[in-house]
């Protein structure tokens, strides 16, 4: 089975995250699956694209590393804001071109700053039958 188009409105999730995040596509590319915007590889901006996943978990995240020292050891973790230095890591071949860049399939994953990794929990494509 081929892998699914991810668009906007897809529901991410990060190892370090508390809770889902969503893929927030701009119609930039004017491509659409299902009539929402077509991602790519280089939706990757945070909070732009990638919302934050409630509260982040990562010992490596400074907010996360004060808080903690603050509560004298007792581990506390931090609303999370996603840091996304680099752009989606493809999971398949990226033979699909969106605009300037590979589209982006549910196989695709991002890696946090803060050593999170974000993988594509249901990508928001759905296909419907119709009679």
């Amino acid at each position: 089975m081929a892998n699914l188009q991810v668009c906007a409105g897809a529901t991410l999730q990060c190892s370090f995250g508390a809770a889902p995040g969503v893929l927030n596509v701009l119609p930039a590319n004017r491509t659409m699956v299902g009539g929402v915007p077509a991602a790519t590889l280089l939706d990757s901006i945070p909070i732009v694209n990638i919302t934050p996943f409630a509260m982040c978990q990562s010992t490596a995240n400074p907010t996360v590393i004060a808080a903690t020292a603050a509560a004298l050891g007792v581990f506390t973790p931090m609303p999370c804001v996603p840091v996304t230095p680099a752009p989606w890591i493809p999971g398949g071949a990226p033979t699909v071109l969106i605009g300037p860049a590979p589209a982006l399939d549910a196989q695709g994953t991002l890696i946090c700053a803060w050593g999170g990794v974000i993988k594509v929990a249901q990508p928001g494509q759905v296909s419907t039958l119709v009679p």
